[in-house]
């Protein structure tokens, strides 16, 4: 089965399994489903996905550069770890660029894009606690940063925040358990979806700033 189709050119297929290999391999680095210290095999990685070794290794790389993996010479190359102590330099950062990214968002958007975070913040809303769906919020929550961040117009600005909101949702999923209000979390992205869609730079900036100093504070809560 291929898990991709067939490109004409060998270099443009190699790049592209190589991108598969980073999605499933990031994927499962933020969610902690490879153990922060974990060793990654990139043998059995590719016999998972039915690739060969050349586009796992250009995977792993790419997610060294992300600060989810880390490579020593002779032991091989394992999942970084956790650091909570990290939350406050990296919820600096954030508090910086994510209500940058939502003023240019409200000012960028294209109508499309608007459209789809109206239906985005009707959705979160309408979110329900329910036990065992963790994994269920924390990827709607990504893809509403993802949305976000795209709606801004600026590749390198949307790289940088993915970066980052990877290295604080692992934080995020390392005390997960303690936290119950996690609709409520994801819910509050409703309001701010809905002030980038009506293009307003200022409340899009405000509730942006908000959520990130309002996530920091219940983490920190937690440790």
């Amino acid at each position: 089965m291929h898990l991709l189709p067939a490109h004409d050119d060998e270099r443009g297929t190699a790049v592209s399994l190589a991108d598969l290999a980073y999605s499933r391999l990031k994927d499962r680095l933020v969610m902690l489903d490879i153990r922060p210290g974990e060793p990654i095999n990139d043998v059995a990685v590719a016999a998972e996905l039915g690739i060969g070794r050349t586009p796992v290794r250009e995977a792993l790389k790419r997610l060294e550069t992300d600060h989810l993996v880390v490579s020593y010479n002779r032991r091989g190359t394992f999942a970084t770890g956790v650091d909570a102590t990290e939350l406050g330099a990296i919820s600096e950062i954030r508090q910086l660029l994510e209500p940058h990214a939502a003023r240019r968002a409200a000012q960028n958007a294209t109508a499309p894009m608007r459209a789809e975070m109206r239906e985005r913040a009707v959705e979160v809303r309408s979110l329900q606690v329910q036990d065992g769906d963790r994994a269920g919020f924390i990827a709607e929550d990504m893809a509403v940063h993802k949305l976000i961040y795209r709606a801004t117009g600026n590749p390198h600005l949307e790289d940088v925040l993915v970066r980052y909101d990877n290295l604080a949702t692992r934080i995020w999923c390392l005390v997960i358990d303690k936290l119950p209000d996690l609709a409520g979390h994801v819910g509050e992205h409703g309001v701010l979806l809905e002030a980038i869609a009506d293009g307003d730079p200022d409340e899009a900036a405000r509730l942006a700033l908000a959520h990130v100093t309002d996530f920091e504070a219940a983490i920190r809560s937690v440790l």
